[in-house]
């Protein structure tokens, strides 16, 4: 029950009741309200704006966790881009050069992705140009790596081949230094032993004893071993693959059969005298894609320089040859 008010009237020298007006009780009510009210948004503002509730705490230390883990993401793609670049450039400039394969060009590398929009679902958000750009960096950087990934799968079987056209490469001289008596006639026109007349010289004749070794020049695989082509004897004929054939002719007996697989420096015949031969000795004759070619360029692998020297002033020398 409200408290009942009074006051002194000094004209009646008595106390009186004070009657409260509903119209000064409505409008005290209204202001206490407004009052009340604007109190209430000063509150809330200034708490806004100087406080932190446990939400918007848990909320910032959130986004500061994914700009720190952004900014490490960013650092790490630039250094996958640098290492990236540094392989790209040895993949164009030494790997594929050396294997003689034709550099990637650096828009095929580079190439982004065209027609539809891949990124429109990441559209509309506070940072969409931010994500977007990322995307962007982070697809390009995916397809550079499989780029570069089919170039290496390349290079590896070009390595491969290498390695096999390097060992099946007719390299070294088919009779040893120590058993040679001497190079007695090389590749070029030459005195022919029987009739004396100049002709073509299509090999290297080595002079040595009946009976001495004579290796494959090559890996390779014995498609002849046989007296059946005229003139030659008792040969060999190796295929080396890569369109090499290696011929060794006027043998005195054979150490290999036909379709027989043999290494570089395999034993595979003895010198002699068979065929059309003045004396022992091995004519050796090295084809290419089935033309005859010079085989004093293919010794680099058993001779030094000094011995090589000693070999081309020999083969060039216009004597006679021994078949």
């Amino acid at each position: 029950m409200s408290k009942v008010k009074y006051y002194y009237d000094p004209e009646s020298l008595s106390y009186r009741k004070i009657e409260r007006k509903k119209r000064n009780t409505f409008k005290f009510i209204t202001v206490f309200l407004l009052a009340a009210a604007l109190f209430a948004f000063l509150f809330v503002f200034i708490a806004g704006h100087y406080f932190e509730s446990p939400k918007e705490k848990a909320l910032k230390r959130e986004l500061t966790n994914m700009q720190l883990q952004f900014d490490l993401l960013n650092k790490k793609m630039n250094e996958a881009e640098t290492v990236l670049a540094n392989i790209e450039d040895r993949d164009n400039n030494i790997y594929r050069v050396y294997f003689e394969a034709n550099p990637i060009p650096e828009e095929q590398r580079r190439a982004g992705f065209g027609g539809i929009n891949r990124y429109k679902n990441l559209e509309g958000y506070d940072n969409s140009s931010l994500i977007i750009e990322t995307s962007k960096r982070l697809d390009v950087l995916q397809k550079q790596i499989v780029v570069q990934s089919k170039s290496l799968d390349e290079i590896a079987v070009l390595a491969e081949e290498k390695e096999e056209l390097l060992a099946a490469i007719p390299a070294i001289q088919p009779v040893s230094n120590e058993d040679l008596t001497r190079m007695a006639s090389g590749y070029g026109m030459r005195s022919d032993p029987f009739t004396k007349a100049r002709k073509m010289h299509w090999g290297m004749d080595f002079t040595a004893p009946r009976g001495t070794p004579i290796y494959a020049s090559g890996d390779g695989k014995v498609v002849r071993a046989d007296s059946g082509s005229s003139g030659y004897g008792k040969h060999i004929r190796i295929d080396h693959g890569f369109g090499y054939t290696s011929l060794y002719a006027h043998l005195y007996k054979y150490n290999v059969r036909k379709n027989q697989k043999v290494k570089r420096g395999d034993l595979i015949g003895f010198v002699g005298s068979t065929g059309r031969s003045e004396a022992p000795h091995l004519h050796y004759e090295i084809f290419k894609d089935g033309n005859r070619i010079n085989p004093i360029n293919f010794y680099y692998g058993s001779l030094t320089a000094e011995e090589f020297s000693k070999l081309l002033e020999h083969a060039s020398l216009e004597n006679q040859s021994l078949d």
